[in-house]
């Protein structure tokens, strides 16, 4: 009985949920290494990448494509002259 009530219920989720949005960070790890390196662009600071880079070996960069926030302001109301 769960089973039949639980499987409408994955479909409505399944179809109203909405994709992961890829959120951009302004540094990436460059890795060092045998296999090749790798690049990890999921850095909030240059601090958090440095401490990340420092066992792994490597160095960190500013990520080319990092936009910046993108956060906006609301507008400021005119006010009325009464």
């Amino acid at each position: 009985m769960r089973l039949l009530l639980g499987i409408p219920a994955l479909l409505i989720l399944a179809c109203t949920s909405q994709p992961a949005a890829a959120s951009e960070y302004p540094w990436c790890a460059h890795y060092s290494g045998d296999d090749g390196a790798g690049v990890n662009c999921g850095f909030v600071s240059l601090e958090q990448c440095r401490w990340t880079v420092s066992g792994a070996g490597g160095f960190c960069a500013p990520n080319p494509v990092y936009a910046g926030a993108t956060t906006t302001r609301p507008k400021k109301r005119k006010q009325s002259a009464n």
